[in-house]
């Protein structure tokens, strides 16, 4: 099981799929478990040179107990893309989409292009208030139920039915599998003091934003915004719920075989 050592000695989890084409890291939302990306990662692989990471303090990383913030996971998987041979298209999911704003603002060099999905780059008072109250759930001890919620934020109601025996398993995991609640718990607060909508001018490379239409944890205005306030950027709306990758692995990985070449080409021209 691979692991790169981060300059704190936290060890971070990641994995590679494929041995030929564009490289790019598909790094995940709060969860912070690259196996998120399992079905977009199978349609990507054969022509795509893929690196999926954990973030620190959750999924297969170490979990400690220091403070976590966006900007420490940026400087993480900086470190792991210069070890693993350099720049990448960077393909961030909600928190992962935060993350690749840090990345293409404060280590430029590593991105080949950006893909965020269904993200923010300022908390608004909703966010502020919703993330607030899952993060108290945590404090609270109240695992299941903050699992249970997160079920419903951010999946379709069709698929609340068709896979209600795997999520209720989450559920029942979720003690364990978000433990320890304290480091959980901060990860959610870290999110709060994400603002770099100031700043998102300043990026000099291809960027496409992703929303869904029905996306209730993060809504589209939150892409719009990002996508309004880089210069060139893409603004490509899709159908579904928060967890549209995990739900619609084709859409998604169709997303990036278009947009990838077409980066490529804007990278040249440039």
């Amino acid at each position: 099981m691979p692991f790169f050592t981060a300059a704190d000695g936290c060890r971070i989890h990641y994995e590679t799929f494929g041995s030929a084409g564009p490289r790019l890291i598909l790094i995940p939302g709060l969860g912070g478990d690259g196996r998120f990306w399992a079905g977009v990662v199978r349609l990507l692989e054969t022509d795509h040179r893929i690196i999926v990471t954990d973030h620190r303090g959750a999924g297969r990383s170490d979990r400690p107990e220091s403070p976590c913030s966006i900007p420490l996971i940026a400087s993480d998987i900086a470190g792991l893309l210069a070890q693993t041979g350099g720049s990448a298209h960077i393909v961030g999911h909600s928190t992962g989409g935060a993350i690749a704003q840090v990345l293409a603002l404060d280590h430029a060099e590593l991105g080949l292009s950006y893909t965020i999905s269904s993200s923010w780059a300022r908390a608004d008072a909703r966010f502020r208030t919703l993330f607030s109250a899952r993060a108290e759930l945590l404090e609270a001890g109240m695992a299941e139920t903050y699992q249970r919620l997160g079920n419903v934020l951010c999946h379709e109601p069709s698929y609340l039915e068709t896979h209600a025996g795997q999520l209720e398993a989450a559920v029942a995991a979720a003690a364990h599998s978000l433990a320890p609640l304290t480091v959980t718990a901060a990860r959610v607060r870290m999110l709060l003091d994400h603002d770099r909508l100031d700043d998102l001018p300043r990026i000099d490379a291809p960027v496409q934003v992703i929303a869904a239409t029905g996306d209730i944890l993060t809504p589209p205005a939150l892409s719009q915004a990002i996508a309004a306030a880089i210069p060139g950027a893409g603004f490509v709306p899709v159908a579904g719920a928060h967890f549209h990758p995990l739900a619609d692995p084709e859409g998604f990985a169709t997303i990036i075989r278009r947009f990838i070449p077409e980066a490529h080409l804007d990278r040249i021209a440039s």
